[in-house]
C-alpha cells in the first residue's frame, strides 16, 4: 500500500503540469481582449444639453460612443429662428489618438487633437487654428456641462467663451 501511495503523488503532480489537449494539438489560448478605446471614457458626454443666455437657446446633442466615434450636433436659436448650427465628431484617429472635428455653419471643418482626458474632462487643441485653439468639455459635480473655446482674440489677448449646459431629457 505504501509503495502505491509513493507513486501517486509524483504522478498527480506530473499530470497537473502537462499541457491540456488544446496545447497538444498546437492551439494557443485566445489573446486577451484589446483595451477599450479612450473614446469610451467620454460616455458621460452623450445626451442632450441646453443653454439659454441673452435671448439665445443652444442645444447640443451627442450620441454614445460606438465604432470609435461619437457624433454630435448643435443648433443656436434666437427669436425662434435658427441662426447657427454645427456638426461635431469625436473620433479615434491615427495611432489611437482622439480628435474633435467641428464644422460650424458656413465654415470649413477643423480638427483638434486630444491634449488631456480624464473621467470628467476632455481638452482638445489645434495650435494652427486661429480661434479657437482649444476646445474643452467638463462634466461638473452638479451634473452640468461646461464647454469652452479658447484662443487668441483679435487684440492678441486670450479669449475664452464658456457654454454652461444642463442635461435635458
Amino acid at each position: 500500500m505504501m509503495r502505491t501511495t509513493r507513486w501517486l503523488l509524483p504522478l498527480g503532480l506530473m499530470c497537473m503540469l502537462l499541457p491540456g489537449p488544446g496545447w497538444a494539438q498546437g492551439k494557443r489560448p485566445p489573446p486577451p481582449p484589446p483595451a477599450p478605446p479612450a473614446i469610451i471614457r467620454l460616455a458621460w458626454l452623450a445626451g442632450s444639453w441646453r443653454m439659454e443666455k441673452s435671448g439665445r437657446l443652444i442645444d447640443e446633442q451627442w450620441m454614445a460612443p460606438a465604432g470609435g466615434v461619437m457624433l454630435g450636433m448643435a443648433r443656436t436659436l434666437a427669436k425662434g429662428r435658427v441662426i447657427g448650427h454645427e456638426f461635431l465628431q469625436i473620433r479615434v484617429g491615427p495611432g489611437g489618438d482622439l480628435f474633435f472635428v467641428s464644422q460650424p455653419s458656413g465654415q470649413t471643418e477643423a480638427a483638434f487633437q486630444i491634449k488631456s482626458l480624464s473621467d470628467t474632462e476632455a481638452v482638445f487643441e489645434n495650435p494652427a487654428q486661429d480661434f479657437p485653439q482649444t476646445i474643452s468639455y467638463t462634466l461638473r459635480p452638479d451634473g452640468s456641462l461646461l464647454a469652452a473655446r479658447e484662443g487668441p482674440g483679435p487684440d492678441g489677448q486670450v479669449k475664452r467663451i464658456e457654454y454652461l449646459y444642463v442635461k435635458i431629457p
